[in-house]
Formats: C-alpha cells, structure tokens, sequence
C-alpha cells in the first residue's frame, strides 16, 4: 500500500500539463466505461461582518438533511431492488475517476492497468462484496458532476458513490444512505493570491463551481442572503466536472474555486501552487445516493453494510488515502437514523 501511495506523490499529479493529460484520459475513459472490475462579505461590508461558518448546513424546513436514511437491515436479501443486482450479477456503481485519493485512476500503478482506486472506490467495493459476495463483482461508471441525480433517475447505475454531499434538494430527488463522510465548503486559491477564504476578499473575484455541485448551491445562496460580495463572479465560471475548475484555476481563468474541503485538500495535494484559503463555511455529510422510490430494501441493505464498515474498514481507507492530505481522523461521523 505504501509504495501505491508513494507513486501517486506531487510529481506525478501536479501542474497544468499533468491535469490536462488527466482531463483528456478521463474524456477517453468516460467512453469506454462501464468498465467491469473496475469520488461574504460583500465588498462595503467588509468591516461590519464576519465569515459565515457552518450558517448554510440546511433550509429551516429541511433540519439535519444527514440524518433522514433509513434504518439498517442485513435480512433485505430478496428485495425487489436487492434481487435486481443478484441476478445480474454485477453491482453498477456511479463513481469519479478524477478525484485524487477519492476515486481516480493512478497512471503510475504497478499493475499498469490505471485501475480505479481511492477513498470511496473502497466503499463500493465493500457494498459488491456484501451484496454479491466477491468485490470484483462490480461495474463502475464515470458520471460527471452534473450527471450523478439524472444517473440513479433513469437507472443507469444502482448508486452513486461519488463525494455526493447530503443535501435538502438532492433528498427531493434521490435517496441517500447514511453519512460515510463529514466535510464543508471551503475556497481554493492560488498561494499568492490576496484572497483569504470566504470573506470580502472574494469581491470582484472570478470563481469556479460544478454545475449540479452543493458548492453552487452555497454560493448562490450566498448573493441572496449577502454573505457573498455582490461583485463575485460565479455565474460564468460554472463547469460539468468539479476537477475542471482545478485546470481552469492553473490556467488562470479563473481566481479560485469554491467545493468540498475534502476535495480541495486533495487537489492542494495535486498542485503545490494552490492551498486552502480560510475554514469551512458549511457544514456537509457525503453518503452513497440511491433510487427515491423502490429501493427501500437496498437503502436499508447498503446501511447495515456501513454500520460495519464504520467499525473494521474506514479508518483502514482512511489512513491509506486520505490522511496524507487531511490528517489523523476522528472517525466517520456519528449516525441518527429518521
């Protein structure tokens, strides 16, 4: 594991030529996939307001988004849903191939095969081998930020493992398991920019989010409360993939980017040149995305996995994908069910 760790280092991730190369690999791969076997200030207020922390976790009508899964239960074996998959004989899962340490493709494996690895790749894995019985029983398919909902609406995949944050207009839509991950919006910036994180500082300033992404959702948000400058610029810098606006920043299109802190550690890790700015200003949970109708029993299925998983696996995933870039963990988030 270490060496696997080792080859994925800066040298073989960092830059603009490195991230177009992934960008074109990840165009080629998108069409290749499924692949068998294989994640405030406005300007004039600037004296007068503070940074908003952990203010945008959910709509008044719409308390604790993280805590609406339902019950686990190992029996749901001959559920409708359930029994879908074991028939065919292969889990389909929605994933990233571009988020470093979270589901990417490794030019640098041992193996040569570029094999999708990280932090939520595990996760599905797991999922396939409970359900299944054997982790090699899994079909992943790249979706694109934008994509993940549209993906489980027209059954293209069974879930969706994909850093896909917990939100109240995402439960309108799909179904969610419980939280596996806690992480909040954070602002991503090159090292020598005046910009100090989500502050006044972001006025006049040209800002990249995924289209589809609560991190648009939290600016927008932002311009209607006035916790976000007026002069920001988001509307135009909008993207179909969150790892485009890491390029677009490198390329100088745009002055930072707004997305989950988990992420933007992980493509801090990527480019040397851009660090976080300031401390997170919502608060999030991701969790495994799922059919809203007619897929109670793989919901209540998927977690029972994860009570377990919890208590032998993630800290295991943790440690080998993520704590390079985020550091030692508490543990997954506590879990309350509806």
């Amino acid at each position: 594991m270490n060496a696997r760790r080792l080859r994925a280092s800066l040298k073989g991730w960092g830059g603009v030529g490195a991230m177009a190369v992934v960008c074109a690999l990840a165009a080629v791969f998108a069409l290749l996939l499924p692949v068998a076997q294989s994640r405030e200030d406005d300007a004039s207020d600037r004296a007068g307001r503070g940074v908003a922390r952990g203010e945008q976790t959910a709509d008044e009508d719409c308390p604790a988004p993280q805590d609406q899964s339902l019950a686990p239960d190992s029996g749901t074996r001959n559920g409708a849903a359930v029994r879908k998959i074991v028939e065919r004989g292969s889990l389909i899962v929605g994933v990233d191939q571009n988020s470093y340490r979270w589901g990417y493709r490794d030019p640098n494996s041992a193996s040569k095969k570029a094999d999708l690895e990280g932090f939520d790749i595990d996760l599905a894995r797991a999922i396939a081998k409970d359900i299944l019985g054997d982790e090699k029983k899994i079909t992943f398919r790249a979706v694109p930020t934008i994509e993940r909902v549209p993906a489980i609406q027209r059954g293209e995949v069974d879930m969706v493992v994909r850093t896909m944050s917990i939100s109240c207009t995402r439960l309108d839509q799909v179904a969610f398991s419980s939280p596996y991950f806690k992480t909040g919006q954070q602002v991503l910036a090159p090292k020598g920019s005046a910009i100090t994180g989500y502050d006044g500082s972001l006025a006049k300033k040209r800002i990249c989010a995924a289209k589809g992404s609560t991190a648009l959702e939290a600016l927008e948000k932002g311009r209607a409360d006035g916790t976000l400058a007026a002069s920001a610029d988001f509307e135009e810098h909008t993207v179909p993939n969150q790892l485009d606006c890491l390029v677009r920043l490198q390329l100088g299109e745009v002055d930072a980017v707004v997305t989950d802190g988990a992420l933007a550690a992980s493509q801090a890790a990527q480019d040397p040149t851009v660090q976080l700015k300031g401390e997170p200003f919502t608060e999030e949970y991701y969790g495994v995305a799922m059919k809203k109708t007619g897929a109670d029993d793989l919901i209540r299925r998927v977690n029972a996995i994860l009570v377990d998983y919890r208590k032998d696996k993630w800290q295991a995933s943790y440690g080998e994908w993520l704590r390079g870039t985020l550091g030692k963990s508490g543990g997954p988030p506590p879990v309350t069910y509806k």
